[in-house]
């Protein structure tokens, strides 16, 4: 393999171990929030210890999200040192933003949220919870900013030429409001919202199942269930709202997702398939006539620009982009079908006695993982061969003093690591469960506890 294909392997292997994690404490932090707030409310020690259960488990997935975000940051200037002069300015912006709104802020108050319990109030406590919440919010906000940047590039002007080209900002806020930014924005955090809601899900029907910490299982997996419901309804939304956006600015990307090859109106929707490209074909798949053109212009006469009409050189790859998008929608669909099941066996009082819906549950863990990593393989593959969109091409960006073998051995060493870091993190994550919280069960209390 020549550099550059390693290197953008090197790239998405590290950068996929690690959003891993930062989702998972994402989406455990805002709940996090409830049910501190709960306690705040109620002054019920059940929910205060429910609450330092899952801060365990919240401490350990930002650990290793940290942890494993620093490479990046190196493989930015040895891998890919001319894309890196290029994006500095930009890059230099958002994360700088990002390391003082958001990751002080985070990091800043994790401590008390971890070991201030005994130190300081309730009401103190609660506020670095709402703090960390915040911050692991705004920490994504800073870097989907600077990706999508890339994406669809704004308030700015290229210095320089050839190798020594760079982008400076001319508009800060352009920048960060790019056409692109907000819809992603959204769209990444309730995904963020999702991974961490079901982790909470899957762990609390585990109980459930081994009839281990039943009132405190029962309570968590209700808060969980409705925050699942709002995020995976709430993506729905995004999404579609972010399809529309890549019709408009990323046509090219739009026509891989849905292997668009010729330009047409009335064009269909594939619900699967798999894409000839030699052939410009879909085979073995089902679509829906017109309700691709409908979607994106709520009009079945809307024009779908198809790949044809672009340079041959400028067209991203199909059958990837096509499977990775069409297995992320899959995957919210079923969420939303997940979320919903639980909540109307909720609210008819039988959730609990569901035991095919507690295993599938368990399983769930799995889903919005997989949904957010198809989801980044879309957006990330459907751009190429453009690794700043219009601007600098991927082949462009590489770093020219690094070699294959240096690469290669890095992304060996990479790997090793790397599956360590993630036993250790199986582990640790299955010593917090097989413990489970502290016996909460046997707190007294009249207040908030759910019912068999």
């Amino acid at each position: 393999m020549d550099v550059e294909i390693l290197s953008r392997l090197q790239f998405a292997f590290t950068i996929a171990f690690h959003y891993i994690y930062p989702p998972l404490s994402i989406g455990i932090a805002i709940i996090l929030v409830i049910m501190e707030g709960r306690y705040l409310k109620t002054k019920d020690k059940f929910y205060e210890n429910m609450t330092k259960f899952w801060v365990k488990v919240f401490a350990l997935t930002f650990a290793i999200g940290v942890a494993t975000g620093i490479v990046m940051e190196f493989e930015f200037g040895t891998n890919w040192a001319t894309y890196s002069r290029f994006v500095g300015d930009v890059f230099g912006s958002a994360l700088a933003a990002e390391g003082i709104f958001a990751f002080f802020l985070e990091s800043g108050f994790l401590a008390v949220l971890v070991f201030g319990w005994d130190k300081v109030g309730p009401k103190m406590h609660f506020f670095s919870t709402l703090m960390v919440s915040f911050g692991s919010m705004f920490s994504a906000v800073w870097i989907v900013v600077a990706n999508s940047w890339q994406q669809t590039p704004a308030g700015f002007h290229v210095v320089g030429e050839g190798i020594n080209a760079r982008a400076e900002i001319t508009d800060f806020w352009a920048m960060v409001l790019n056409p692109s930014s907000v819809d992603r924005v959204l769209h990444v955090i309730s995904g963020c919202w999702l991974a961490g809601a079901f982790l909470i899900i899957s762990i609390s029907a585990y109980y459930i199942i081994k009839n281990r910490h039943i009132r405190f299982a029962k309570s968590s997996i209700k808060i969980a269930l409705f925050v699942a419901l709002i995020a995976s309804l709430f993506q729905l939304f995004t999404g579609h709202s972010s399809a529309v956006g890549v019709s408009k600015n990323q046509p090219a990307k739009l026509a891989a997702m849905e292997a668009v090859f010729d330009d047409q109106t009335n064009a269909q929707l594939y619900l699967f398939g798999w894409v000839n490209e030699e052939k410009q074909e879909v085979n073995f798949s089902i679509a829906i006539p017109g309700m691709l053109s409908y979607l994106i212009g709520f009009d079945t006469e809307t024009k779908v620009t198809g790949l044809n009409s672009f340079k041959e050189e400028d067209r991203p790859p199909v059958n990837i982009v096509f499977q990775a998008y069409h297995l992320m929608v899959a995957i919210g669909m079923l969420l939303i079908v997940l979320s919903m099941f639980g909540v109307f066996f909720w609210i008819r009082g039988t959730l609990f006695k569901q035991k095919w819906l507690m295993w599938a549950f368990v399983f769930s863990v799995l889903l919005p993982q997989i949904a957010n990593q198809v989801g980044w393989i879309t957006a990330e593959v459907g751009r190429q061969p453009w690794i700043v969109y219009g601007l600098l091409k991927t082949s462009e960006g590489l770093s020219k003093a690094v070699s294959a073998d240096q690469v290669w051995f890095s992304l060996i060493l990479f790997t090793l690591i790397y599956i360590g870091l993630f036993i250790l993190f199986v582990y640790l994550l299955n010593e917090k469960i097989k413990h489970g919280p502290e016996d909460v069960d046997a707190i007294p209390s009249e207040i908030g506890h759910p019912k068999s």
